[in-house]
C-alpha cells in the first residue's frame, strides 16, 4: 500500500479538486474520481473496482446516504481497503462507513480548501474508527504529508466540540450580520461602519464576510446536521437573554451581577496561561491589521523558492535607500506566495517605482501591486 489508487467521491467539488491536486503532486498517487457535475468523471463502479482508498467529499447532508449506496453496490468488495470522508460532521458518515467491511477513518480539515499545497498551520481532526495495521501506517503517512496539526477524537466527541467551534461561531456571526442589516437604514451598511472600527469589530466583520462569501450550504448543514447544535443554541440564547435582562434592569445590583457572571466567573474558568496567550494573540493580530492599513505598500511574488531570494529582494530596496515599515507573507487568490511590504509615507512615488522596475527586470520577483 505504498502507492494506493485514490478514488474521490465528489471530485468536482472544491475540496475534491484540492485533494486531487494534493494526492497527485505531493504524494505522487494515481487519483480517479466521480462527480455528477463532471460527465467525464469515472463511474461509481470504476471507483469501487479500482480504488484502494475511497474518499467521500460530498455535501454534509448527502454523505451518509451516499456512503450507504456505495456499501450496497460494493457488496463486500471493499474488504481490505480504506474508506475516508472529509465532512464537517463525523457521527453519521463514520457510522455509515462502518456498515462496510473496509477500514474506516473520518477526517475533518478545519479550513476551507486552502490556497497552499498542504494543510500546514491548520488543524485536522482524525476519527480512527476501524483500521488494519497497514492502513494505520498509511494514514499516519497521509497526516504527515498533509502537514496538518492532527487531533484524534471519537466521532461523538468531535461533533460535540464542533457545535462550539463551528456552529456557535457561525451562529453568532450570522446573528451579528442580521443585527447590522437591521441598523443599516439608520447608520449605514457594514462598509459605512468600518471608519469607526476597533480591532475586534474588524475581525468580526472579516469573519462575517468570510462566511457570506463561501458556499452557503456548508454553513446551513453545520447548523442543521450536527445533532448537538440545538442544545448549544439554547445555552447561548439563555446567556444573551440574561445579559439583556441585566442591562434592561440597570442599577448597581445588575452591574454587580454582570461583573460576577460574565467577567469574574468566566475569567476564573480559563487558566492564566490561556488568557495570557490569547490576549497576546489578539494584540499581534491588531499589529498585523495596523500594518495592512499602510497606504504606501507593494506586493511582490518570488517565483524562485530558494534560500536567499528574500535577501536579494531586500537588497533592492537598500540600493534605492528605502527602509521597510513592515513585511508580511500571504497568498494571492490564485495561490501564489507573495510578500506585502509597507513603506514610510515620506518616500516619493518615483523612488518606489524605480525599485519596482528593478525587481521586475532583474527576475528576482514580480511586482503584483503597488501604491
Amino acid at each position: 500500500m505504498n502507492a494506493p489508487v485514490i478514488g474521490i467521491v465528489g471530485s468536482g467539488g472544491a475540496y475534491g479538486r484540492w485533494l486531487r491536486g494534493f494526492f497527485q503532486t505531493r504524494m505522487g498517487l494515481q487519483v480517479i474520481g466521480h462527480d455528477p457535475v463532471d460527465p467525464d468523471s469515472h463511474t461509481p463502479e470504476q471507483l469501487l473496482q479500482d480504488a484502494d482508498v475511497l474518499l467521500f467529499s460530498a455535501p454534509i447532508r448527502l454523505t451518509p446516504g451516499l456512503i450507504g449506496e456505495y456499501v450496497r453496490q460494493s457488496g463486500g468488495r471493499e474488504r481490505g481497503r480504506l474508506w475516508l470522508d472529509v465532512t464537517s460532521i463525523k457521527g453519521a458518515p463514520v457510522a455509515a462507513m462502518l456498515e462496510s467491511q473496509a477500514s474506516v477513518a473520518g477526517l475533518h480539515p478545519m479550513t476551507a480548501p486552502p490556497k497552499a499545497p498542504t494543510l500546514k498551520g491548520r488543524v485536522m481532526v482524525v476519527c480512527e474508527a476501524r483500521l488494519e495495521a497497514r492502513w494505520q501506517t498509511w494514514l499516519d503517512a497521509l497526516c504527515a504529508a498533509l502537514q496538518a496539526e492532527c487531533v484524534r477524537a471519537t466521532p461523538e466527541h468531535h461533533d460535540r466540540v464542533m457545535a462550539l467551534v463551528q456552529a456557535m461561531v457561525h451562529a453568532t456571526h450570522l446573528a451579528q450580520a442580521s443585527v447590522l442589516r437591521s441598523y443599516a437604514p439608520l447608520l449605514g451598511d457594514l462598509q459605512a461602519l468600518m471608519p469607526y472600527r476597533s480591532a475586534a469589530f474588524e475581525l468580526d466583520a472579516a469573519v462575517i464576510a468570510r462566511i457570506l462569501s463561501l458556499n452557503p450550504l456548508i454553513y446551513e448543514d453545520i447548523q442543521f446536521d450536527n445533532p448537538h447544535t440545538a442544545e448549544m443554541l439554547g445555552r447561548l440564547l439563555e446567556q444573551l437573554q440574561r445579559l439583556r435582562d441585566l442591562v434592561g434592569e440597570g442599577g448597581e445590583q445588575a452591574r454587580a451581577a454582570f461583573r460576577q457572571q460574565f467577567l469574574h466567573d468566566n475569567r476564573q474558568a480559563i487558566d492564566a496561561a490561556t488568557l495570557r496567550d490569547g490576549n497576546y494573540s489578539f494584540e499581534r493580530i491588531g499589529y498585523l491589521l495596523a500594518d495592512l492599513t499602510e497606504q504606501r505598500s507593494m506586493s511582490v511574488h518570488l517565483p524562485q523558492d530558494r534560500a536567499g531570494s528574500l535577501r536579494e529582494l531586500l537588497h533592492v530596496f537598500e540600493r534605492h535607500g528605502v527602509s521597510l515599515a513592515s513585511i508580511h507573507s500571504s497568498r494571492t487568490p490564485a495561490g501564489e506566495l507573495h510578500f506585502r511590504i509597507g513603506f514610510e509615507q515620506s518616500y516619493r512615488p518615483e523612488v518606489l517605482a524605480a525599485a519596482a522596475r528593478e525587481i521586475d527586470s532583474s527576475g528576482i520577483g514580480r511586482v503584483l501591486t503597488g501604491q
